[in-house]
């Protein structure tokens, strides 16, 4: 295990995020974290279901080799150190290798994203998932309830983005919330060759952007850019993309069309959207995450 974690792309993640702990965590939620830490320590040897963003971690663990370690998964758990037991337990009984974790007891994890340098943060819980944005780091609220991946692509890392307030700053969407579609499309128009600022997720898709061009035999990354724009806005997100010098594989411009079923032919590992009612609608069919940030989530 390397001394530190410079040069990869490091992920935390909450035990409720990584694995199926939903019925356990209602006795937490119901304020008995006694019996909460007693039925883990009950279940040390079951190894818990996977959860929501399971897929995901297992195949960003894929591009590990003998030869190196791109990244790096730290579990980053309101989770008692007792029941971060199970937490490993279940990791290595599913072959991931999972050998770093913070259990804080109730208390918010997010902290020690700082420590970690971790560029991504997942998490079932909103409060922590703010905290971590407003410190700088790309951070979802998973939804425990939703789709889990499919399993078509076995050594494809397939990950979804919306734009605006996630890959982007939240500029256009400004002017859309302050003066409709007509502001919008006119304010993208007059842009079109003004790159938009970066939102919360540019370092991750940079991060894949590179695990994307460093090939391996054993893992490939494909990306869409899944955004309720249309044209003429769709130039001014690309631009962008090519001013950062980032590629996607797919886009797609959906006018503000549901994104779900959209996203269930892309069969993503995971989605990232600002908008509440774009993931109530993706997580139907595929594992989502909220981002809480820009103007929608003020």
């Amino acid at each position: 295990m390397p001394a530190n974690l410079d040069g990869q792309l490091v992920v935390a993640i909450s035990s409720r995020a990584l694995f199926d702990f939903e019925e356990e965590n209602q006795f937490f939620e119901d304020g008995d974290d006694r019996a909460y830490m007693q039925l883990q320590q009950q279940r040390l040897d079951l190894p818990a279901k996977p959860g929501v963003a399971f897929s995901l971690v297992r195949k960003l663990l894929g591009f590990n080799t003998a030869a190196g370690t791109r990244v790096e998964v730290v579990v980053l758990s309101r989770n008692d150190p007792i029941s971060g037991m199970r937490v490993f337990r279940s990791a290595q009984h599913y072959g991931l290798k999972i050998e770093r974790g913070v259990f804080t007891r109730g208390e918010s994890p997010w902290r020690y994203l700082r420590p970690l340098k971790a560029q991504l943060f997942l998490s079932a819980n909103e409060a922590d998932v703010r905290s971590a944005l407003a410190a700088g780091v790309a951070a979802a609220r998973v939804l425990p309830l939703s789709a889990h991946a499919s399993d078509a692509h076995p050594h494809e890392l397939r990950i979804a983005f919306d734009g605006d307030a996630v890959l982007f700053s939240d500029e256009a969407e400004r002017v859309f919330q302050a003066g409709g579609l007509d502001a919008f499309q006119a304010h993208e128009r007059e842009r079109v060759l003004t790159p938009l600022a970066a939102g919360p997720f540019k370092p991750v898709l940079a991060a894949l952007h590179g695990l994307q061009q460093d090939k391996t035999d054993a893992m490939t990354v494909r990306t869409a850019l899944v955004t309720a724009r249309s044209a003429p806005a769709h130039e001014r997100a690309l631009r962008t993309l090519m001013d950062w010098r980032i590629e996607v594989d797919e886009a797609m411009f959906l006018g503000g069309l549901p994104k779900g079923e959209f996203l269930r032919e892309f069969e993503p590992d995971f989605f990232f959207d600002d908008q509440a009612g774009h993931i109530a609608n993706a997580s139907a069919h595929v594992p989502s995450g909220h981002v809480a940030a820009g103007v929608t989530n003020r």
